[in-house]
């Protein structure tokens, strides 16, 4: 009997040490999971660049100069040139060189400009960019969904944890247990915080697509002015190359008056000199037209080494009725840019409120099903767990504060520029309509000029041929014939640039140029 009543106290006694022993192990487990589990984050607002300008990379300008460029004897007052930088000026080589001459016509210029421009690229791909953080913005309002499995093998110190149980030891384990969630959902219920960064991105994608749009604007404004640069270089070198035929017959007529003996030999190296330089103007010209097709050749992507000739020309032709008011009306229509800084300033705005929600509640929900147990198999046993977090911020340390300011800068920033490039656009209308003025001015004048100076060389030829002047008279209207044709090729470059120009002002370049110089 007493060693039946000793036998039973040992076995309560165990199966006490095994209750105490499973209990601790489950404190164990559950000390374990919670150190494993992370607390979530409080959302925090996008910080914005505090300009509204990071993305621009390059640019396209026409610049003018309303001096006499021509000298004292030209009535040529404008100065305009093409200044193409950065991406812009560069372009993705394509296809192969033919081995033969392009006709290179300006509306496939346009066309491979438009599609091969490193320019286009660039913004194209920063728009890709920007729909990807706006796809990523939009990812923290959805459900997130996946599966996870753990297998954990554990053996702990009780005393670390502060348990100290006499009679218990302090180690425990080692023993393991596995957890299996077929499903873990986490979802937003409502964060203002990702709302408000949502939005900003929605609106920056906005202004990467106006910039992908005035970068088009930009490239016809390169393909353009490079493609009528190389019309007047074409027209200076038929006028040089005239030149020098007439230079070089004065010459010979005054070698043969010479061996004559009606003429002095001076007479002869005044016409020789004229003919020299006028054969050295002829080859500078020949050398500034090849470097202005490499330079196109480059902006619209030709093969390398591919060579080409220019197809069109395009004579003065007046603008079409377009009053200066209208034109300002459609440029603050149509523009890209300023489209794009006035969506630039509403991503700062919304980037703006989701920093003052920053202080505002927000609620987030999480649920998990799945298996646990000490291992995989029978023992297992289904396990779910649901829970609902609502996050109200007390204190940040002044970090919300700080959000704010960095936003409202952003703010104040943009809309700065904004008003900027309103007067930007509004200069670029009234400059084109002021070049278009005076170049169409000029043209009349130059055009006179050109027929005045051709005859007047004719008639000193014909009175040097008589032997009533010398070659001074004769050397002198050529370089006035020089500075007459020079004036209104210029002028009419002038004029037709002033049209890209306007076509680019107005904010419709592509449609612009084919109204203005290919209808």
């Amino acid at each position: 009997m007493a060693e039946g009543v000793r036998m039973t106290h040992i076995d309560n006694m165990r199966s006490r040490q095994n209750v105490r022993s499973t209990a601790i192990r489950g404190a164990l487990l559950a000390c374990t999971v919670l150190l494993q589990a992370q607390s979530t984050p409080p959302s925090t607002a996008t910080q914005l660049p505090l300009s509204g300008r990071q993305g621009q990379t390059g640019s396209v300008s026409t610049t003018q100069a309303t001096t006499n460029a021509g000298g004292a004897a030209s009535v040529n007052l404008l100065n305009s040139s093409v200044n193409v930088q950065g991406p812009y000026s560069g372009s993705i080589p394509t296809a192969t060189n033919t081995g033969t001459t392009l006709r290179l016509s300006l509306d496939n210029a346009l066309t491979l400009g438009l599609r091969y421009n490193l320019g286009a690229l660039s913004q194209s791909n920063a728009l890709q960019q920007a729909e990807g953080l706006r796809r990523v913005a939009f990812s923290t309002l959805m459900p997130h969904l996946d599966s996870v499995v753990t297998e954990n093998v554990v053996q702990s110190n009780l005393r670390t944890l502060g348990v100290n149980v006499p009679g218990i030891r302090a180690v425990v384990g080692p023993f393991n247990y596995f957890d299996a969630r077929a499903a873990r959902l986490n979802q937003t219920i409502f964060d203002f915080v990702r709302l408000g960064n949502l939005r900003s991105a929605t609106e920056t994608v906005t202004a990467a697509k106006e910039s992908a749009r005035d970068a088009r604007d930009l490239i016809v404004l390169a393909v353009g002015g490079a493609y009528l640069q190389l019309t007047a270089s074409n027209a200076r070198i038929a006028a040089a190359q005239a030149q020098v035929d007439s230079s070089q017959a004065v010459y010979q007529q005054a070698a043969d008056r010479l061996q004559a003996g009606v003429a002095a030999r001076i007479d002869v190296t005044r016409t020789q000199v004229q003919w020299q330089t006028d054969r050295q103007r002829l080859r500078s010209l020949l050398g500034d037209r090849d470097s202005q097709m490499l330079a196109l050749g480059r902006v619209i992507g030709l093969p390398l080494g591919q060579t080409f000739s220019i197809a069109d020309n395009f004579p003065y032709a007046p603008l079409a009725d377009l009053t200066l008011a209208q034109a300002l009306e459609q440029a603050d229509r149509q523009r890209a840019d300023l489209a794009a800084a006035q969506a630039g300033v509403r991503a700062a705005e919304a980037a703006l409120h989701a920093a003052h929600a920053e202080r505002l509640p927000n609620l987030n929900l999480s649920a998990d099903y799945g298996a646990a147990g000490l291992r995989p198999t029978t023992d297992a046993h289904g396990t779910f767990t649901v829970s609902g977090t609502l996050t109200i911020p007390l204190y940040e340390g002044g970090r919300i504060r700080g959000d704010i300011e960095q936003a409202e800068a952003s703010v104040h920033q943009r809309q700065a520029e904004l008003a900027d490039l309103r007067g930007q656009v509004d200069r670029d209308v009234r400059q084109a309509f002021i070049d278009l003025g005076v170049a169409g001015d000029q043209i009349a004048v130059a055009a006179s000029n050109v027929d005045l100076a051709h005859e007047t060389l004719r008639q000193a030829r014909d009175r040097f041929a008589s032997g009533v002047a010398d070659t001074v008279e004769v050397v002198q209207a050529e370089q006035v014939v020089v500075q007459a044709d020079n004036d209104y090729i210029s002028a009419v470059f002038e004029h037709n640039l002033a049209k890209v120009s306007l076509a680019r002002a107005l904010g419709a370049a592509e449609r612009g140029i084919r109204q203005f110089l290919l209808k």
